[in-house]
Protein backbone atom coordinates (compact mmCIF):
# COMPACT_ATOMS: atom_id res chain seq x y z
CA UNK A 1 0.00 0.00 0.00
CA UNK A 2 2.71 2.29 1.40
CA UNK A 3 4.62 1.43 -2.27
CA UNK A 4 1.41 2.68 -4.62
CA UNK A 5 1.01 5.58 -2.55
CA UNK A 6 4.70 6.64 -3.36
CA UNK A 7 4.35 5.70 -6.82
CA UNK A 8 1.33 8.06 -7.27
CA UNK A 9 3.05 10.62 -5.77
CA UNK A 10 5.85 10.32 -7.55
CA UNK A 11 3.92 10.26 -10.84
CA UNK A 12 2.38 13.20 -9.85
CA UNK A 13 5.14 15.11 -9.08
CA UNK A 14 6.36 14.16 -12.37
CA UNK A 15 2.98 15.70 -13.95
CA UNK A 16 3.65 18.32 -12.11
CA UNK A 17 6.53 19.34 -14.01
CA UNK A 18 5.65 18.88 -17.38
CA UNK A 19 2.93 21.28 -16.73
CA UNK A 20 4.75 23.50 -15.20
CA UNK A 21 7.77 22.75 -18.01
CA UNK A 22 4.99 23.56 -21.01
CA UNK A 23 3.55 27.03 -19.56
CA UNK A 24 7.07 28.45 -18.99
CA UNK A 25 7.54 27.23 -22.80
CA UNK A 26 4.30 29.08 -23.87
CA UNK A 27 5.17 31.80 -21.84
CA UNK A 28 8.94 32.32 -23.66
CA UNK A 29 6.73 31.94 -26.63
CA UNK A 30 4.70 35.05 -25.88
CA UNK A 31 7.73 36.97 -24.63
CA UNK A 32 9.73 35.75 -27.67
CA UNK A 33 6.91 37.63 -29.73
CA UNK A 34 6.86 41.17 -27.52
CA UNK A 35 10.77 41.07 -27.64
CA UNK A 36 10.65 40.72 -31.48
CA UNK A 37 7.55 43.30 -31.68
CA UNK A 38 9.58 45.48 -29.60
CA UNK A 39 13.02 45.47 -31.35
CA UNK A 40 11.33 45.48 -34.96
CA UNK A 41 9.31 48.52 -33.79
CA UNK A 42 11.47 50.84 -31.71
CA UNK A 43 15.55 49.49 -32.55
CA UNK A 44 14.88 48.31 -36.08
CA UNK A 45 14.51 52.09 -37.58
CA UNK A 46 17.09 53.32 -36.29
CA UNK A 47 19.65 51.22 -38.47
CA UNK A 48 19.55 51.12 -42.08
CA UNK A 49 18.22 49.16 -44.41
CA UNK A 50 19.44 45.64 -44.77
CA UNK A 51 21.00 45.33 -41.28
CA UNK A 52 18.99 42.19 -39.71
CA UNK A 53 22.02 41.03 -37.91
CA UNK A 54 22.24 44.21 -35.51
CA UNK A 55 18.15 43.24 -35.25
CA UNK A 56 19.07 40.19 -34.01
CA UNK A 57 22.23 40.94 -32.01
CA UNK A 58 19.94 43.40 -29.91
CA UNK A 59 17.30 40.97 -29.89
CA UNK A 60 19.69 38.22 -28.28
CA UNK A 61 21.21 40.95 -26.10
CA UNK A 62 17.90 41.28 -24.70
CA UNK A 63 16.92 37.89 -24.34
CA UNK A 64 19.83 37.15 -22.51
CA UNK A 65 19.50 40.02 -20.32
CA UNK A 66 16.15 38.80 -18.84
CA UNK A 67 17.23 35.38 -18.66
CA UNK A 68 20.27 36.28 -16.62
CA UNK A 69 18.19 38.92 -14.36
CA UNK A 70 15.09 36.36 -14.09
CA UNK A 71 17.45 33.23 -13.12
CA UNK A 72 18.87 35.40 -10.69
CA UNK A 73 15.93 36.50 -9.04
CA UNK A 74 13.97 33.04 -8.80
CA UNK A 75 17.81 31.52 -7.42
CA UNK A 76 17.19 34.56 -4.35
CA UNK A 77 13.77 33.41 -3.85
CA UNK A 78 14.53 29.68 -3.66
CA UNK A 79 17.65 30.33 -1.16
CA UNK A 80 15.51 32.55 1.20
CA UNK A 81 13.09 29.45 1.18
CA UNK A 82 15.40 26.91 1.80
CA UNK A 83 17.30 29.10 4.95
CA UNK A 84 13.60 29.41 6.27
CA UNK A 85 13.16 25.66 6.79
Amino acid sequence: MAESKKIHVEVLRQMLTLATSAFGLVAALAWNNVIQEFVNDYIKKWFPQGSGIFSLLIYAIIVTILAVLITLQLSRIVQKLESKQ
